[in-house]
This record gives structure tokens, sequence and C-alpha cells, in this order.
């Protein structure tokens, strides 16, 4: 059945969802109970394609290697809008002991992409119920978000080319931000990312000699002392950076002095520019401290994502939306920009678009994302549904 809003009392669109609101909380809890990481999301891509086909919905699957596209046109008008969900789970044990809990050991939906996929669905639906815009939407179930280059993948294969779209949209849920509430910001809204891995080589030897070695050792940890200087000295202080070491792999025995070791970690910025800055320090610090110790050092530094950049037009437009809905005063429109990372800024990077963060409570399980005990609020699945929905009505209006 369709229904047009002027026979339904002028519900809102989260209004209009809440109405399903226990069907969506049941999927989501079930793409919860079931994680799948990335490009293995087999169960939760055909899932979303039945119910996408169910409501007469066009669906394309494989796009990505396991991401799907739902095409759903309205009246005449020539725009298209694409919404955007991230799919896939985090290779982490799951320390709750609720009855949704990850049935797979070792895999967990620990950044709420399981509420991300219900919430575009939860918009699909009731933009097919609906049909109050006049273009045509794209709905994006993406694979492989966290830190595999899903976003990437699906751009390679032609996702803008196939489903053009005038602008793009995505979401993300926030701990600790009231449900109902929703944070934006126009320009840098979450950082890009690196990864990095620096082998170090030097002499082992016997412990008890150390004068017979090159270490390694003390040469990775002057590495990391060295590191913590970029960010203070080499960033203006206006810029914002983060380098993190998050490992350091060396030696197997109490009395031997190792060959090599392996330090491993993250940077972050809002810059491609501070990015490279970063990249180029890190490399000239580590390879002549390495030198001053008699070792040598090789510095892997791989791009993850760029940052995420907020169109002003756009961000505004789903600002007002949200405002439209929930009050001006729920929506926070200078939120301050996040060190995290999210490669739906490659697809802004192609359209313009925004990204927009909502808000996922305080209660049991609202602790940050990827922590083993967190858990995504149902309640915020009309909201996030709802955003969604609404920008696409704002962009694509219908005709009077």
């Amino acid at each position: 059945m369709r229904l047009h809003r002027g026979q339904e009392s002028e519900l809102t669109p989260i209004e209009h969802i809440r109405r399903y609101q226990d069907q969506l909380a049941a999927w989501r809890r079930d793409f919860h109970a079931h994680p799948e990481t990335g490009f293995e999301e087999h169960r939760t891509a055909a899932l979303v394609a039945e119910r996408l086909e169910s409501w007469g919905i066009e669906v394309h699957r494989g796009i990505g290697r396991t991401g799907v596209v739902g095409v759903l046109r309205s009246g005449r008008g020539n725009r298209a809008v694409g919404l955007r969900a991230d799919m896939d789970a985090l290779d982490m044990p799951e320390a709750n002991s609720f009855a949704h809990a990850s049935t797979i050991p070792g895999k967990m939906h620990g950044c709420g992409h399981d509420g991300h996929t219900t919430m575009l669905l939860g918009a699909a639906r009731y933009l097919a119920e609906t049909r109050a815009f006049d273009g045509t939407v794209h709905f994006i179930f993406q694979p492989a978000e966290e830190g595999q280059g899903g976003a990437q993948a699906m751009i390679a294969e032609g996702l803008f080319e196939r489903f053009p779209c005038d602008t793009v949209y995505g979401l993300h849920n926030r701990p600790g931000m009231p449900v109902g509430h929703y944070g934006i910001r126009e320009g840098a809204m979450m950082a890009g990312c690196a990864f990095f891995d620096l082998a170090i080589r030097g002499k082992g030897g016997h412990a008890a000699r150390p004068e017979a070695t090159v270490d390694p050792v003390v040469c990775g940890a002057q590495v990391i002392s060295a590191w913590q200087s970029i960010v203070g000295r080499n960033v203006a202080p206006y810029d914002t950076a983060v380098i993190s070491v998050t490992g350091f792999e060396a030696g197997t025995a109490y009395n031997v002095i190792p060959e090599r070791v392996a330090l491993r970690g993250t940077v972050r910025a809002f810059r491609t520019e501070t990015m490279r800055l970063l990249e180029t320090r890190m490399r000239a610090l580590a390879t002549s401290i390495a030198a001053g110790f008699g070792a040598t050092a090789e510095l892997d530094f791989r791009e993850i994502t760029v940052p995420v950049v907020n169109s002003p037009e756009q961000a505004a437009l789903i600002a007002d939306a949200a405002a439209a809905m929930v009050g001006e005063p729920h929506v926070d429109r200078a939120r301050v920009a996040a060190m995290g990372s999210e490669d739906f800024s490659y697809m802004l990077a192609e359209r313009p678009g925004a990204y927009i963060l909502v808000g996922n409570g305080d209660g049991p399980g609202s602790c940050e994302v990827h922590n083993p005990g967190y858990d995504f609020n149902d309640a915020a699945i009309p909201y996030g549904a709802g955003i969604l929905a609404a920008v696409v009505e704002r962009e694509m209006p219908q005709s009077a």
C-alpha cells in the first residue's frame, strides 16, 4: 500500500517510522547476533536485498564485492540522492550476555553498523510507502568500512557511473549524545587516517654483551619518543593531528637482544597536507635515528581514509531537515570535529554531501564504540531513518 503524507495527518518521517519500530529493532538485533566482517557480509547483504525487493525497490547486488544498491524512483524529477550505510562488523570479541549477543566467536558489531544498516532500511521502507519526493534515491549499503576500503571498492566498480548521485549522505551513531539529538558541522567533520608499520633491523646477540650488538629495541624506543615531538613541533598550533604507536614487537627470550623490532600504529589529521607532513617527518626521524644507532629503518605508511569533509550547502540542508523534526535546540550545527575516521569520505570526495551524527544515548551499552560492551540503542533507529528520509524530501521536493 502506498501512502501519501497528505493522507496521514502530516506525520514527520520519524513519527511514521516509529510505527514499525518493533520490526526494525528485531532486524537490528538479528544483524547484531550474526556479525560479518569486511567483504564477508553475504548474509547481511542477502537480507537487505530481500527486504528492499519486498517494498518494490530495484536491487543491484555485488557492487564492491558484497555491497548492495537499491534504486527507488518517484515523479519525473531528474535529480538523484544517495543514502549510504555501512554493514560490516569488527574482528573483536563481545563481552555482552544479552539474547542478541554475537553468535560468531571473535566477531562483533562493536561500532553500530547493525544499527546503520537498519536505519537505512527504515528510510527505504518509508520512502517506498510515501513517495513524497520527485527524483531518484539510491540506497547504498556498503561493505568493509572498518579499514578495508569498502567505499573505494564500490566507487572503483562504477558506483557513481551506474547510480548517478547529485548529492550523497551518511550518518553514524554517537554514544553519549542524547537520543533525538543530532550533531554536524560544515567542512572537516572527521579526520583522515593512515596505518603504519616500521621495521628496525639491528644486530642481535647475547643480552650480557650488548656492546657486540646493535640493539633495535633501544632504537625503537627512541623513535617512538621522537615521533611524539612531530605534532608539537612540526604541526601548526591551529591544525590538529595524532600519532599513536599501538604495537611494539621485539624478541622472544630474556637473554637475547633481537635482530629486529616492529612498530605499528595509526596517524590522524584533518588536512591531506598535514598527513603528508606527518609521513615525511616520521620517515626522516626513523631513518636518521636508526642510522645513528647503526641500524636501518623501513617505514610502510598507508592511507586508509581521507578526511570527511561536509559541503556547506548539504550540511545546512540536513541540519535544517533535522531541526524541522526535533527542534533547533536538539541540533548541534557546530559539532567539534572528531579524530576518528570514516571511509564515507571517499564518497564525499566524489560528490557533495554531508555526514551527520545521531544520538545513541547514555544508557546501558552506550560506552564508546569499538568496546566489547557496546550495543547500538534501538531507540535511535527512527531518528536515523527519519533524517535520511527527510533529507531526500528536502533535496527533491514534490511540485506543488
